[in-house]
């Protein structure tokens, strides 16, 4: 078979060498390409690929469509939501994902996040470099928060295990109900929203979930209630965030994922927000997640070549 890496996945190139090396001893062909956003490009690359191994990358619908041999899609991500997975599976092509490679380097960054917000790193730091000190910026612990986990997943999961260590009382929201120790009470979303002093997104981004945050929810929350996002972007409505953070209707906002992908326009609503931390969708991105990400992908890609799909989507 004639497998395509159509962009890196983060790691040395020796890895990536040992892998190839492997497939080639099969028989098989093995090309890797640096990521390239040109469709046309793409469809020339993926045109007579039997496996195509891709991250987070969006695949256009034209490039399923004009791969011929396609089987077979590696998808070296979580979410598959930048894939067309419903042609995708009309066109008899199987699907993997990498789920559980970045669940620690998710919610670390979590609790870093939370943190950060609760003791006023950003602005203790700020007021540092201006010759001010600490005294307008006393924060709050972690200890004692009671935290909204929205989706009880892997990795929300693992936030409310870390969340426990710190001494929080932890709250969750899930379509299905939950078996976990470190959850303490399951409940309603406007439920969660109304007692939680910090709410973390840990939801896939469905029909359902697009759009979960806005307006009304907002106004659900306390005013000195924080709302996390490490999830997808879309789940929260950005000008309603917006508004509710530059009048104060919570006290801040941690945003790690947007309706697009970084880089952002520099016009972008968030980046004008008061109270906010942003960064560039790296909760998933470690040293040590991406080895992860790849081990868990070619061993995904090993086992559908000798014919036992892991990680179905």
């Amino acid at each position: 078979m004639k497998i395509v890496l159509l962009e890196e996945l983060g790691v040395e190139n020796e890895t990536i060498e040992k892998y190839k090396k492997k497939l080639e001893e099969l028989g098989h062909t093995f090309i890797s390409y640096k990521k390239d956003n040109d469709i046309n490009k793409q469809i020339e690359r993926v045109s007579d690929a039997d496996v195509l191994i891709l991250a987070n990358m969006p695949l256009d619908e034209r490039i399923v469509k004009n791969a011929k041999n396609l089987k077979y899609i590696d998808v070296a991500f979580t979410g598959v939501d930048h894939i067309p997975v419903e042609l995708a599976k009309k066109n008899g092509i199987a699907i993997s994902n990498a789920s559980g490679y970045a669940t620690d380097a998710v919610a670390e960054l979590c609790i870093s996040f939370m943190i950060q917000l609760l003791r006023n790193i950003k602005e203790n730091e700020e007021s540092l470099r201006n010759n001010g000190t600490k005294e307008e910026f006393v924060g709050n612990l972690l200890n004692g928060k009671t935290v909204g986990i929205i989706g009880a997943g892997e990795i929300g999961r693992r936030v409310a295990f870390l969340c426990k260590a710190f001494g929080c009382k932890v709250i969750a929201y899930n379509r299905s109900v939950v078996d976990d120790s470190n959850i303490d009470e399951q409940m309603e979303l406007d439920e969660l929203l109304k007692e939680a002093d910090i709410v973390s997104l840990h939801c896939p981004l469905t029909k359902e979930t697009e759009g979960m945050i806005g307006k009304i929810e907002l106004s659900l929350m306390k005013n000195s209630a924080i709302l996390i996002n490490t999830a997808r972007g879309a789940i929260v409505n950005t000008d309603d965030l917006v508004y509710a953070l530059n009048n104060d209707m919570i006290r801040g906002a941690a945003i790690d994922v947007y309706d697009k992908e970084p880089p952002l326009s520099k016009d972008y609503p968030l980046l004008k927000a008061k109270n906010v931390i942003l960064t560039p969708h790296m909760g998933f991105s470690s040293l040590e997640s991406m080895e992860k990400r790849a081990d868990i992908v070619f061993d995904n890609l090993f086992s559908y070549l000798d014919g036992n799909l892991k990680n179905k989507i």
